[in-house]
């Protein structure tokens, strides 16, 4: 007995569709044509469509079946390599569930990094921008000791006073934050050296790394928060910015 097309994939459990597309793959040989031009499907392409439809089962991908050759070849190796993609899967599966476990648990935005859920709400806008951005410049041990740093070091007034500064904001105010902060990240920098050189723990190039800091820095704060950082580092490093402040050279005019 032969079958046409829709019968043998209604036999087969699979659609007139997609054996025509195993016949476009290569997967499946042409059957021959009856006289009025219909195919005739026989026995040998039916346990051929089973088979392609028990591996695709198993997770093989199309492009993969041919090169395992039919199933009577017992094609052990290719299952080895398919058992050990499935089980990396699964794992990554297991940990993405873990993660959506967290978000939903701390109502954390999803775009944060994993790991940073549970102090995803002690984190400005600003903070979680530049955490996504370290999550491509760092490597993984970077990330964990950025994660330990939001832990061991809840935000404060000055912080949130650092968060608002306006641009134009007055010079006595950079500078008291500046003397607050430099302190803060000099603790910082002994308790995790790598952040004094960077380099060490980046997953880029340092070129790379370089422009893209300076870059995210110069987009995310403005002109007030950067000069306080900048007069943070130099007081870390024992410098004085000896040019005059624009509000000693009003003084010194009137």
């Amino acid at each position: 007995m032969a079958w046409s097309t829709r019968q043998i994939a209604d036999l087969a459990g699979t659609t007139v569709n997609t054996v025509r597309h195993y016949h476009e793959a290569g997967l499946l040989e042409q059957p021959e044509r009856r006289s009025n031009g219909y195919k005739q499907y026989g026995v040998p392409h039916l346990v051929r469509l089973l088979q392609i439809r028990r591996l695709r089962e198993l997770g093989v991908p199309l492009a993969q079946i041919e090169s395992m050759g039919r199933a009577d070849e017992n094609p052990v190796e290719a299952f080895r390599v398919l058992d050990a993609e499935l089980e990396a899967t699964i794992e990554r599966l297991q940990r993405a569930r873990a993660e959506l476990a967290l978000i939903m648990r701390h109502r954390a935005p999803i775009d944060l990094p994993p790991g940073f859920s549970s102090v995803a709400r002690t984190l400005s806008e600003t903070d979680r921008s530049l955490v996504m951005i370290y999550s491509q410049i760092y490597d993984e041990s970077a990330m964990d000791d950025i994660r330990r740093l939001v832990e061991e070091h809840p935000r404060t007034e000055a912080d949130e006073e650092f968060d608002n500064l306006p641009p134009d904001a007055d010079t006595a105010t950079r500078a008291r934050l500046a003397e607050y902060f430099a302190p803060v990240i000099k603790q910082k920098q002994a308790d995790y050296p790598w952040l004094n050189d960077p380099a060490t723990r980046a997953s880029k190039d340092p070129a790379t790394l370089e422009h893209t800091m300076v870059e995210s820095l110069r987009e995310l704060y403005n002109p007030a928060q950067l000069d306080v950082l900048s007069r943070a580092n130099q007081i870390i490093h024992g410098k004085t910015d000896e040019r005059p402040d624009a509000d000693d050279e009003r003084t010194d005019h009137e």
